[in-house]
């Protein structure tokens, strides 16, 4: 008889809950809008109710698997808070869950959920040691080390969007200090592009959007760079050399046998990927390079419920 788990993959506009078989079996699969204007309690309410539309009829529940965004307190499940969920503070997941369903609860930030998906189910399979990094909105990282979430002293370990990489003056306060982030996210990408256009580069942007720049996107950025655009081009050149450098500092540090690659990095092409090759080539030490692979994210939209099932089974050490 197999294991059957519930997992909730938490995002900014949905809510979904799947029933799995210990094996990835999904079962059931339940997707309800998140509304976090209404407010915690409102959104506790639909996670509730999601699980309980995949909850299983006879069989038992081994544990419950949550993803959620934002600042986590890995050790007591509870989210400090979220910018997709604006006021959200401080909510207790884990024990909120435990006291309504019964069942062992493990809660995951959205970024380490998805390094565990890709390690136990995905391109990382058979990998005792690797970084996931996700290029969005945000920089989203996990890593995995000797097998398990690394998640440090009190559970908020294994982000790198935070990682200063220029003092702008003698001043070590905030506005001074470039993080590795503010080099790599989409909206560094989206404003680096509007400002080469605006500063006259010959584009083929403006008649891409009927001239209207602020519905520039970065699928439109990656399609322009296709057909030849030089201002598309040259930015993510720019954001794949920038990763190049941050995949060489984390290759120094944790000696990782993969390097798992998500967000644009998986549509925008050569255009980003031979110059973070390049990047890695000159940097890197040969010994390192020798023993240490990037790969592209296997997964898509369902990463946090897998990533959520994959929690659980490590938890429990299944």
């Amino acid at each position: 008889m197999p294991l059957r788990f519930v997992t909730v993959d938490l995002k900014q506009t949905k809510i979904y809950a799947v029933r799995f078989t210990d094996g990835g079996l999904q079962e059931a699969r339940v997707a309800l809008s998140t509304n976090p204007q209404e407010g915690v309690d409102a959104g506790l309410r639909r996670i509730r109710s999601a699980i309980r539309q995949v909850w299983p009829m006879q069989d038992a529940v081994t544990a419950i698997g949550l993803s959620v965004p934002g600042i986590l307190d890995f050790k007591r499940g509870v989210l400090r808070s979220a910018s997709d969920l604006p006021g959200w503070l401080d909510v207790p997941f884990r024990d909120t869950l435990v006291e309504t369903f019964g069942v062992p609860t493990f809660v995951g930030k959205a970024a380490g959920v998805a390094a565990l998906a890709e390690h136990r189910f995905g391109v990382g399979q058979g990998v005792a040691d690797m970084v996931y990094i996700a290029v969005g909105e945000t920089l989203e990282s996990g890593v995995i080390l000797d097998n398990r979430l690394f998640t440090g002293g009190n559970g908020l370990g294994g982000e790198i969007g935070h990682i200063a990489v220029a003092l702008h003056d003698s001043k070590p306060v905030r506005r001074n200090v470039a993080y590795l982030e503010t080099l790599l996210s989409n909206r560094t990408l989206l404003r680096r592009v509007r400002e080469r256009v605006a500063n006259g580069e010959r584009s083929l942007l403006p008649e891409m959007l009927n001239g209207n720049l602020a519905l520039l996107t970065v699928e439109v950025v990656c399609e322009a760079a296709r057909q030849g655009d030089v201002p598309a081009m040259a930015v993510l050149a720019e954001t794949g050399t920038y990763l190049g450098v941050a995949i060489v500092s984390l290759m120094h540090l944790l000696n990782p046998a993969l390097f798992v690659l998500d967000g644009i990095v998986k549509f925008a092409g050569d255009a980003l990927l031979s110059p973070m090759r390049r990047s890695i080539a000159v940097l890197a030490s040969e010994t390192y390079q020798e023993h240490t692979r990037t790969v592209l994210a296997q997964f898509g939209n369902d990463i946090g419920s897998w990533g959520a099932l994959a929690l659980c089974l490590m938890e429990l050490s299944l």
